[in-house]
């Protein structure tokens, strides 16, 4: 699920969003399609092999990237879980939960500090992503929750990539489920679409740079 970043403090529930700041008003990165109430909305909800983002979900948001680098390179970033703290600065830990090339049922346990926020204090969050549906260089989709004190967010994220003119277009998306992010949901929204936004950014950066 997705991250989140204010004055250069980003964190993610698979990833969770819960910072303080006007994210409201952020600007999508350079090349994103922006899906904010108001701007364009890149289509229907994405799936990986079949499945997708719970489809009644409060808490929800797309976007996608085009970035100019292979789609080995970016996929390899995505996927390779254990080097994330490389290239995303607020990830402190990734522990995988097994061996090999991430597969159907592989697992991964991370770690994020949060910022205190109106809802909760400040806490270190831990997520527990399991990957439900993998199609090699074309998807994935993983669930899982993230706990801290004073919170749970159930999250489920989608990515897809495809080859298009000028590199690959990355899309994603995600909804999370939960009473702390059910109890303000436009925030909550803001701060999902400020968090997926800063990965694609990070992302982009990492594999153009590679």
């Amino acid at each position: 699920m997705s991250g989140i970043r204010s004055t250069g403090i980003r964190a993610a529930l698979v990833t969770v969003p819960v910072v303080l700041g006007l994210l409201g008003t952020a600007a999508p990165p350079a090349g994103a399609v922006d899906s904010r109430a108001g701007g364009a909305r890149p289509g229907p909800s994405l799936t990986c092999r079949g499945e997708g983002v719970v489809p009644d979900a409060l808490v929800r948001h797309r976007t996608e990237i085009v970035i100019d680098a292979p789609l080995r390179t970016i996929w390899k970033l995505q996927t390779d879980v254990e080097r994330w703290p490389s290239w995303q600065a607020p990830v402190e830990s990734v522990e995988r939960l097994g061996h090999g090339p991430l597969r159907r049922g592989s697992a991964f346990r991370w770690t994020l500090p949060i910022p205190p926020n109106p809802s909760t204090p400040a806490t270190g969050l831990e997520i527990t992503s399991t990957v439900r549906q993998i199609k090699h260089h074309a998807c994935i989709r993983w669930t899982g929750p993230a706990i801290g004190e004073g919170l749970r967010i159930d999250g489920v994220h989608v990515w897809t990539f495809t080859k298009v003119r000028g590199g690959v277009r990355v899309s994603t998306e995600e909804t999370h489920a939960g009473p702390q992010v059910e109890a303000d949901v436009p925030t909550a929204n803001a701060l999902l679409r400020e968090g997926l936004e800063a990965w694609l950014r990070d992302l982009k950066s990492a594999a153009e740079a590679a």
